[in-house]
């Protein structure tokens, strides 16, 4: 049975995860400070420290919980074996780029991708995480659906991957010249024309 005071730690290490995020996704990691956390979480900036051990492990935990998100809010797959009609596959394919696209947690990995490619860096290894969740998932939805001889699903899976993640760093440097909405319903068409039949 949960005690009061693990019960009042955990919601404590909630209250600074979720501000460290929105912080690191505005300002990113270098510029944001335990100061800066705690007047947005209304902890103290003794109490971070003792929750995640310094800066580094901070930002460990704010991705470890992204990925999680991530993966828990990713679609069902359908069940093994089964093979879906073609234009509700794509739809369940592409609704997922959409949904993803929307998650607060997007911003954050764009924000933080220069501090990932950095030599040493303490959350390249996440980043890997997160980019291998995301191809394999598209990967297994595309392997279900009928592509054209050449091009496989692994492939057609970093095109996607890498135009939502373009497209939403465009967004965030010119949000006055680019529409994501527009923008991914262009990709929705590009794709469309590679894993739907001709004619359909």
């Amino acid at each position: 049975m949960t005690t009061r005071r693990e019960q009042t730690s955990h919601e404590s290490s909630e209250l600074i995860l979720r501000a460290a995020a929105e912080l690191f996704a505005a300002k990113g990691y270098r510029q944001t400070t335990f100061a800066d956390v705690a007047e947005r979480s209304g902890i103290s900036r003794g109490s971070i420290p003792w929750h995640f051990g310094s800066k580094e492990g901070l930002l460990l935990a704010v991705l470890e919980r992204s990925v999680e998100q991530i993966r828990s809010g990713l679609a069902e797959e359908p069940a093994e074996g089964a093979e879906p009609e073609v234009a509700a596959g794509f739809d369940r394919l592409m609704g997922g780029a959409d949904a993803l696209f929307a998650q607060p947690t997007t911003k954050l990995f764009v924000t933080l991708l220069v501090e990932a490619l950095e030599p040493g860096s303490p959350i390249h290894g996440r980043y890997v995480e997160i980019h291998n969740t995301l191809r394999d998932h598209c990967r297994r939805r595309l392997e279900r659906l009928p592509l054209p001889p050449g091009l496989s699903a692994e492939t057609l899976a970093v095109t996607i991957i890498g135009a939502g993640i373009g497209i939403h760093q465009q967004w965030l440097l010119a949000p006055e010249r680019v529409d994501p909405e527009q923008a991914l319903a262009a990709l929705r068409t590009l794709v469309a024309g590679a894993v739907r039949p001709a004619g359909e």
